[in-house]
């Protein structure tokens, strides 16, 4: 295999078990060089345990994990950290309270034995790099948390490591220091291309700094897939309820149709339509379906359903609301813009768009 397309790391069939506990269950995942990869999911998904088998704190009681075609873990043997050439984050930023910015971010250079100058030229560089150029004398207490979530990161990008790691960075942030930071994030891997396996439980964090989404659960990748495909098109249950709001609703093949509570859409207007059969189940975004006071052009495949607003919740960017349709037992959310005000108990008509209606594995 050349160079280029070999992966920076694969995980093959690894597994780690606590006891009787299965952490993580026959897990596979390749990354490829510069990819910025996270591993999504709720608490006790097995999202921490996997990024602890590839920094080589916990080691795998099946499989094997390989960095540039070399195996670095497996239950027989595992490299030690501090010969993997990766660097980590942690949740708690783990910087030193008694050295400076400077001081903390030049840790990892000394311990290589580099010489005075290029540490000093490359801690100067890294610190202009994530913006704290004027702050290389203080010290971590002196700074507020986004500042030292960038000492972090600094620290752990200076060295140049094969491969970077963060778990749940930014959780100890207020919520628009983690927006900020998001970007950042994603800021310096931009520039850099390191190869990133980043941990989280927050979607928003996921889909604004990845090339892929690993969505775990039960110590398993649900999917895995680009931000955009991962929401417009889930493939299980799990995927399209963790990712983001939904409406699941059922249908069934029947003939050239599709028919749902009351009403049906051409199975020719489905992209695939025409390999689904027997029930189907849809994941269908808030968003996506259109919302009148009075019935629009239907289009190509489009179905409209007369129905009544139930409840309505103004979150500033946009409304929600919950819509039954008529004679059904149907309880359907749709997001509105903020100008789209409808009234609790006033007759609206749903537009539905098979075109943004994906089906999932039940």
């Amino acid at each position: 295999m050349s160079e280029a397309a070999r992966p920076r790391l694969s995980l093959q069939q690894i597994s780690c078990a606590f006891g009787a506990t299965t952490a993580v269950d026959r897990l596979d995942l390749d990354i490829a060089p510069g990819e910025f990869v996270s591993l999504l999911g709720p608490s006790g998904c097995g999202k921490t345990t996997t990024l602890r088998m590839v920094a080589g704190f916990v080691r795998p009681t099946g499989g094997s994990i390989s960095m540039d075609g070399e195996v670095i873990s497996s239950p027989a043997a595992s490299l030690p950290p501090e010969r993997r050439r990766m660097s980590m984050i942690f949740q708690s930023y783990a910087i030193w309270p008694n050295m400076t910015v400077a001081e903390n971010v030049a840790f990892g250079l000394k311990l290589r034995r580099m010489d005075r100058g290029t540490v000093r030229r490359k801690v100067t560089e890294m610190l202009q790099t994530v913006r704290l150029g004027g702050l290389a004398e203080r010290y971590p207490a002196e700074l507020s948390g986004g500042q030292q979530q960038r000492v972090a990161l600094a620290r752990a990008m200076v060295i140049q490591p094969r491969v970077l790691l963060l778990d749940e960075p930014l959780s100890n942030l207020d919520a628009n220091l983690r927006e900020e930071m998001r970007f950042e994030i994603r800021r310096l891997h931009d520039e850099f291309h390191f190869t990133t396996v980043y941990v989280t439980h927050d979607q928003g964090e996921a889909m604004v700094t990845s090339d892929r989404i690993a969505v775990m659960n039960h110590g398993r990748i649900e999917q895995i897939d680009a931000p955009y495909l991962l929401y417009t098109r889930p493939r299980t249950r799990f995927v399209a309820g963790f990712i983001g709001r939904t409406n699941l609703l059922a249908g069934a093949c029947a003939g050239e149709a599709i028919a749902f509570d009351r009403f049906a859409i051409p199975r020719a207007a489905f992209a695939g339509g025409e390999t689904l059969s027997g029930e189907v189940l849809f994941s269908v975004r808030p968003q996506s379906i259109g919302l009148h006071r009075a019935p629009p052009a239907a289009g190509d495949g489009v179905a409209l359903v007369e129905g009544r607003l139930l409840q309505r919740t103004y979150l500033g960017e946009s409304w929600d609301y919950v819509v039954a349709p008529l004679d059904s037992g149907l309880r359907l959310k749709v997001a509105a813009l903020p100008a789209e005000v409808f009234e609790v108990g006033e007759t609206v008509w749903l537009r539905f768009d098979p075109r943004q209606m994906a089906p999932i594995a039940g």
